[in-house]
C-alpha cells in the first residue's frame, strides 16, 4: 500500500531493510563458512578420521662396559572417545579385570571422557600386549589403544641414581608446552637431569578410525626416539656396594680422579626402580615415601655429615701451604688435646708424633695443634682474619658449595662464615672456640659426593674435575666442556705429597687404622673417619684411592651410626676398591663380615 504521493509507508520500508540486512549477512555468512571457516569441515573429518599422538620410545641408559642399565618395554594405554561409545552393552566388569582396575575408577575415567566427547581421553595405562588383544576382542566402538615406552631395570640397582619417570602434573603441563595429560616425565635423577634428551620428540598421525591399525594413515609428524645414554657408572660394582651396603643407612661414592666420572653411587638403602613403574607405582610409592628409614631420600648428594677426621688432611694441607705446618713439626697427645678447661679426646697411640704417624694414626691433639697454628698466624692481624684465609682455602676444595655435577639435587655443605660466628658468639671468639674444625666436627657438613671428590683432590695432587654421571650421549660428540676444565685448589702440588705418604702409612703400615684397607700390589692409600654424633652412636668413615701413582679410583664411604671409620665405612670401600681394581674379590671373609654385621637402628627410632 502505497502513500498517496506514491511512496511505500515507513513501516513496510524499514521491514524491507531489515530483510534484505539479513539476507546480505547470510549470503555472507554462507560465503565465510564455504571459504574460510574450517570448523564444520573439521568437524565432518572428525567423524571419520582422528589426530593421535605418536609417544616416542625414550632413550636407553648403559653402564660405561655397555650394559643396559635402563631399557624401554612397549606397553599400551587404553583411550574413549565417548561420542562414539555405546551407552550401554558392554561389560564394565571384564574391562575393570582386564586392566587392573576397579568399578569406582572406570566410572571416574569415563566420566572425564564424557567432558570432551569428542576427543580421545585416557581410560586405563601400562596395558601389556595381551591385555591389548583382550580389549580389541570386545569390540566396544569408541575404545582404542596408543603403545608407548615405559622403563625397565635389568639389574635393579641405582633407585635414586637412576631416577623415576611419572605422569606429569597440571603444573608442568602450564609450565611447558611439550606436555599434555597423560604424558611421562623424569622426576628424579638420571631421569630429569637428563630429560629432554631422553624424551624425544612426539609425533603425530591422522588415522582413518574405520580403517585397521596401521591402514590408510597419514603421517603429520614423525616421532624422534630420545637420545641413548652411557653412564660413567659401573653396573657390576653399583650391584655390589649396594649389596654391601644392605641393611646399613648411608652413601657410597667412588670417582676416577682422572677424569671425574662417577664410578659408584650408592644411597641406602635403597629401592628396586621397577616398584615406581606400573599400575602398583602409587601405592609402591607411598610406601617407600612413609618408610621411617627414607629410601628415597638420596644420601650421597642430599646428606650433611660431618666429615669427621678425614677433614684432618684440608686442615694439614692448608698449614703447610701457610708454612705453619712442616714434616718436622712434632706434638704431643696426653689421651687427645688439653688446654685449660678444654679437652679434645684421642684414642691410645705413640706421643709425641710427626705429621705423617698423626695422619696413619689419626691423632686429635696433633691437628688441633695444626689448626691452632693456622688461625694464630702472626702475619694477619686478628684470628678472624686469618679464619677468612682458611675459610677460601676449604671452598677452594669444593666445600659449602656445590660441585656443579650434572646430578640434580646437589646440596651445598656446610662452611661457617665469620660472620655467623661473629652472630652466635656475640663477635667474642677465638681458634679455641671453633676447635672442633680441626677435627670435622662442630658446624662443618658436607655430602658424601664432595668427600669423595677430596679423595679424588688429594690424588691428583691438587685438581679436580666436576664429578658426572654421563659419559656420552647418541649424537652428540662429547658432554658439557665443563667437564673437562681441571679446578686447582689454593694448595700448591708440592704439599700434597706428605699428606699422601701419611694416608699410604694409615693402610700399609702398623698402627694404621685403615689396615682393613690393604691390598697387595696396589699401594692403597686412606683415611678414616670417626664422626661424632649427639643422637647416637658415631657415624663411620672412610676416603681412599688407589693405587697411590696414576691412581683409578677414589672413594667415600659413610655409614650411620657405623662406630669407629675401620669398623664398618673402610671394609666396604677396601671390597669396591679391590672388586674394581682387581676385577673379582678373594677375600670372602670380609664380604660375610660386611653382610653380616648389624646396626641396631631402631635404637634411633629408624
Amino acid at each position: 500500500m502505497m502513500t498517496d504521493n506514491g511512496q511505500l509507508p515507513k513501516r513496510a520500508l524499514i521491514l524491507r531493510t531489515v530483510v534484505l540486512i539479513v539476507f546480505v549477512c547470510l549470503i555472507l555468512r554462507l560465503g565465510y563458512i564455504q571459504l574460510f571457516d574450517k570448523r564444520y569441515d573439521e568437524m565432518a573429518r572428525n567423524n571419520f578420521l582422528r589426530c593421535e599422538v605418536k609417544y616416542p620410545p625414550r632413550g636407553e641408559v648403559f653402564d660405561r662396559n655397555g650394559e643396559y642399565l635402563v631399557q624401554s618395554r612397549e606397553c599400551y594405554d587404553l583411550m574413549a572417545v565417548w561420542r562414539d561409545m555405546p551407552k550401554t552393552g558392554f561389560d564394565t566388569a571384564r574391562m575393570c579385570r582386564i586392566t587392573g582396575s576397579n568399578i569406582r575408577k572406570l566410572r571416574q575415567a569415563f566420566a572425564n571422557a564424557r567432558m570432551r566427547p569428542r576427543v580421545g581421553v585416557q581410560i586405563a595405562t601400562y596395558l601389556s600386549a595381551e591385555e591389548k588383544l583382550q580389549i580389541d576382542e570386545m569390540y566396544v566402538a569408541g575404545l582404542y589403544t596408543v603403545p608407548r615406552t615405559v622403563r625397565q631395570y635389568p639389574r635393579k640397582i641405582g633407585g635414586n641414581l637412576l631416577g623415576e619417570v611419572c605422569e606429569v602434573s597440571a603444573n608442568i603441563i602450564k609450565r611447558d608446552d611439550y606436555y599434555g595429560v597423560g604424558d611421562y616425565i623424569g622426576i628424579t635423577g638420571l631421569e630429569a637431569a637428563y630429560e629432554k634428551v631422553l624424551r624425544g620428540e612426539k609425533g603425530l598421525i591422522l588415522r582413518d578410525i574405520y580403517a585397521r591399525y596401521g591402514e590408510r594413515d597419514t603421517v603429520l609428524q614423525a616421532a624422534v626416539p630420545g637420545q641413548a645414554i652411557v653412564c660413567t657408572i659401573d653396573a657390576k660394582l653399583q650391584q655390589f656396594a649396594e649389596e654391601l651396603m644392605d641393611g646399613k643407612i648411608g652413601a657410597v661414592v667412588a670417582i676416577e680422579p682422572s677424569t671425574g666420572e662417577i664410578l659408584v653411587m650408592v644411597s641406602s638403602p635403597t629401592f628396586d626402580p621397577d616398584k615406581l613403574v606400573g599400575r602398583e607405582r602409587s601405592n609402591n610409592y607411598m610406601r617407600l615415601l612413609n618408610h621411617s628409614r627414607q629410601p628415597l631420600f638420596n644420601r650421597a648428594v642430599k646428606s650433611e655429615y660431618p666429615p669427621g677426621s678425614t677433614f684432618k688432611l684440608v686442615n694439614g694441607l692448608i698449614g703447610l701451604q701457610e708454612g705453619v705446618l712442616t714434616t718436622h713439626n712434632i706434638y704431643p697427645c696426653n689421651h687427645g688435646y688439653n688446654y685449660g678447661k678444654i679437652h679434645v679426646g684421642c684414642h691410645e697411640h705413640s706421643s709425641p708424633l710427626g705429621l705423617h704417624y698423626a695422619i696413619a694414626t689419626s691423632c686429635n691433639a696433633y691437628f688441633c695443634y695444626v689448626f691452632r697454628n693456622i688461625l694464630e698466624n702472626k702475619k694477619y692481624r686478628s684470628v678472624k682474619d686469618a679464619y677468612e684465609v682458611w675459610y677460601d682455602y676449604v671452598r677452594s676444595f669444593g666445600f659449602g658449595d656445590r660441585l656443579g655435577s650434572d646430578f640434580l639435587g646437589e646440596k651445598r655443605g656446610r662452611v661457617p662464615t665469620r660472620e655467623s660466628y661473629d652472630k652466635l658468639y656475640r663477635r667474642s671468639w677465638n681458634a679455641l672456640t671453633v676447635l672442633s674444625l680441626a677435627i670435622g666436627q662442630g658446624e662443618l657438613g658436607c655430602t658424601p659426593l664432595q668427600m669423595a671428590n677430596l679423595a679424588a683432590i688429594v690424588a691428583n695432587r691438587g685438581y679436580y674435575y666436576i664429578p658426572h654421571i654421563v659419559r656420552s650421549i647418541e649424537g652428540r660428540d662429547s658432554i658439557d666442556a665443563r667437564f673437562y676444565e681441571k679446578h686447582y685448589t689454593k694448595v700448591e702440588p708440592r704439599h700434597f705429597e706428605p699428606i699422601v705418604e701419611g694416608m699410604w702409612r694409615g693402610v700399609n703400615t702398623e698402627g694404621g687404622t685403615g689396615r682393613t684397607a690393604c691390598l697387595a700390589g696396589y699401594d692403597v692409600c686412606g683415611k678414616t673417619g670417626t664422626a661424632q654424633n649427639p643422637r647416637g652412636a658415631d657415624h663411620s668413615t672412610f676416603i681412599s684411592f688407589a693405587p697411590r701413582n696414576n691412581p683409578r679410583i677414589a672413594i667415600a664411604v659413610y655409614v650411620e651410626h657405623g662406630g669407629f671409620g675401620a669398623s664398618a665405612a673402610v671394609p666396604i670401600a677396601s671390597l669396591i676398591e679391590e672388586m674394581y681394581l682387581t676385577g673379582e674379590v678373594k677375600r670372602d671373609w670380609l664380604v660375610d663380615y660386611v653382610k653380616n654385621k648389624q646396626i641396631n637402628y631402631s635404637r634411633y627410632g629408624r
